[in-house]
């Protein structure tokens, strides 16, 4: 008897509560962008994220292997980055929810997603 995994799906919607969190600092920073043209590009630039981040969650949910793949990618970046501003002091916040959502989101992603159990999951 085989098991069906449910970390597929469980991923889908880390990765959306993730992809609502983009788009929220992205709506955020339009407020910005209108004296500071500059912070456009950071609108631009967060709202694709925001974007492929619902194309790997489509794909998460459709059990896609280039969804796992490319999500454990995604998600192994944002930890670094995340890492690396909690090592350099550009007075990032260090506040439970903010390394929750840089921190823990990334790596209960990555926990799901990796290893031979995860890998069977997909097809």
């Amino acid at each position: 008897m085989t098991r069906i995994s449910s970390r597929p799906e469980i991923a889908f919607v880390l990765l959306l509560v993730q992809v609502s969190f983009w788009l929220l600092a992205a709506l955020s920073a339009l407020i910005f962008a209108i004296p500071m043209p500059a912070m456009g590009l950071y609108v631009v630039l967060t709202m694709l994220a925001a974007a492929a981040g619902l194309l790997l969650a489509t794909g998460l949910l459709e059990r896609r292997r280039w969804a796992r793949r490319w999500t454990v990618r995604l998600e192994a970046a944002c930890l670094a980055g995340s890492l690396l501003l909690l090592v350099v002091p550009l007075g990032t916040s260090r506040a439970p929810v903010a390394l929750l959502c840089n921190i823990g989101l990334p790596v209960a992603l990555l926990w799901l997603l990796a290893g031979r159990r995860a890998r069977m999951a997909f097809h």
